[in-house]
């Protein structure tokens, strides 16, 4: 993937953390007084002796220390610092300054990173993405291990992103024995194995795997020496049974003939799953952790297996919208029921829009929105459609839908702005929208939270101990998963993530992340 490739995905992949194809980022964290005010730095001028020669100069200053002893001091290459930070989204995107993780621990970001679970609520997807992609400094004791570099993929890889992990990945610099095995499996998931290939033909200490070489020794055309290299493998027992018989056939098809096919592993690994569709069995993904439904987005691949990939990534704002409605009106469902009604009824809607007519419009729009809310993609849904549905006259349950589309979408503040509510329900989202759900008076206990949250000034208490010490990336996590928490139910730990969240300047993702709370059932992602 050259630079070039590389510009166009990030652009491309950031279209799904913000509106109209374009990233917008929330106001800078200047809302913090102590970011707005850094302590002054004070530097002093030695008077150097000048005239005599061999003269040394005076100390400017008498003797402070107590002791002798030496401070710990941490040591970093300038090549590990600079692959340390690397990102694909800079501060001028993301508006968080570029030391947000420098105060933190590694592990303590490591555990934080892993412990976030963002698939019920978009708002909180696209933060993580743009935390995981921004440009910003490493953490202090990061050295060379690359530890928070790979968690940071490995989130990534989690959601299904595996386009902008390649990227990250690749920007970085793979070519080093620490992050080769990372950049090879990535290759794999995406179909782009070659340049890793040639590089470890190239260079075999990048990879201590056997199988890893004699794969890309055999990709590389060189059949002999990948030969060579597995029969000794085989004879010192270096590698597995289900991987030995899979690279067998690949490097002797004619070993498949009549036998029985192998058996899959426990623990999947992408080149395990390539060898399998290499030997004419591929494998299905939907048991499969989400990262490998990227294979099914091929043209070789059948249609249904497709849209599901598409549905299944698109969850996580691993896949656009665009491609995903791109996939529901490309043909006519092939059969009834499941999935191919979703089709249909996306397909109905889409017709429905393109003709301008609101009859049509308003009898096609709940199927299509149920069956939306059926899978959990109503976001993805009001991201494209909600600013067509915002121009046509609605009434009835028509116009409660598309109110509710365009609360979900980017443009969610001007929805409210125009909308003119009848109830208390309808005027406390107005509220939210505009950022003062305390002015409506309510008796939800959730809605009650809220707009506790939204009236509270500075940070909460749970919090201020990480932001005084300068952990502004690492209180961002605590909050998305006190967040997660208070979603399910602890509502305490709901009003302090959504007060922490403004006082750290992030106003637009605790509004979203608000309505969607109260718009959305989350349930059980399929």
């Amino acid at each position: 993937m050259n630079w070039t490739s590389i510009s166009t995905l990030i652009v491309a992949f950031a279209a799904t953390l913000a509106p109209a194809g374009a990233i917008r980022a929330q106001a800078p964290l200047s809302a913090i007084d102590w970011l707005e005010n850094p302590p002054p730095v004070i530097r002093r001028v030695v008077p150097w002796m000048t005239g005599v020669r061999g003269a040394r100069p005076r100390p400017f200053e008498p003797p402070v220390a107590d002791t002798a002893t030496i401070p710990q001091v941490t040591v970093s290459r300038l090549d590990e610092v600079s692959v340390a930070a690397v990102g694909l989204l800079p501060a001028s995107v993301t508006g968080l300054p570029r030391d947000l993780w420098r105060a933190s621990a590694t592990s303590d970001l490591t555990a934080a990173l892993a412990r976030q679970d963002v698939l019920a609520f978009p708002a909180m997807q696209a933060l993580l993405y743009t935390l995981l992609l921004a440009e910003a400094a490493a953490p202090a004791n990061s050295g060379s291990g690359h530890a928070f570099l790979k968690a940071r993929i490995a989130k990534l890889l989690e959601l299904g992103a595996v386009e902008p992990a390649q990227a990250l990945l690749e920007r970085a610099g793979p070519q080093t024995p620490a992050l080769f095995g990372l950049w090879f499996d990535i290759s794999l998931l995406s179909g782009t194995e070659d340049a890793a290939c040639n590089s470890l033909n190239e260079k075999p200490f990048l990879s201590s795997s056997i199988a890893a070489r004699v794969y890309c020794a055999a990709r590389g055309g060189d059949w002999a020496a990948a030969a060579v290299m597995f029969d000794s493998a085989v004879a010192l027992d270096l590698i597995d049974g289900t991987e030995r018989q899979l690279i067998g056939i690949y490097l002797d098809p004619e070993l498949a003939e009549g036998a029985a096919p192998p058996v899959p592993h426990v623990q999947m690994t992408p080149l395990v799953f390539r060898l399998f569709e290499a030997a004419g069995a591929p494998l299905p993904t939907t048991s499969l952790p989400r990262v490998y439904a990227m294979s099914d987005l091929r043209d070789t691949v059948g249609w249904k297996a497709e849209l599901e990939a598409a549905e299944r990534l698109t969850r996580t704002g691993a896949l656009s919208e665009n491609r995903l409605m791109a996939l529901y009106t490309a043909r006519r469902p092939a059969a009834s029921g499941g999935i191919w009604d979703r089709v249909a009824a996306i397909r109905r809607f889409d017709s429905a829009i393109q003709s301008r007519d609101p009859a049509a419009v308003a009898a096609a729009l709940g199927p299509a929105w149920r069956a939306m809310q059926e899978v959990h993609l109503e976001l993805p849904f009001a991201r494209f459609y909600a600013a067509d549905l915002g121009e046509l006259p609605l009434s009835g349950g028509a116009r409660d839908i598309a109110f509710t589309v365009g609360l979900l979408s980017p443009d969610y503040e001007a929805v409210a702005a125009a909308f003119n509510p009848q109830s208390d329900d309808a005027r406390f989202l107005v509220a939210l929208a505009r950022g003062t759900p305390h002015s409506v008076s309510v008796r939800d206990p959730l809605a009650r939270t809220i707009a506790q949250a939204f009236a509270a000034e500075g940070a909460p208490e749970a919090l201020r101990p990480l932001l005084e010490r300068n952990r502004l990336g690492e209180a961002i996590l605590r909050a998305m998963a006190l967040f997660s928490t208070g979603a399910a139910g602890n509502l305490g730990q709901l009003e302090t993530a959504l007060q922490g969240l403004r006082a750290m300047g992030l106003e637009d993702s605790a509004r979203r992340a608000s309505l969607q709370l109260m718009l959305l059932n989350p349930g059980e992602s399929p």
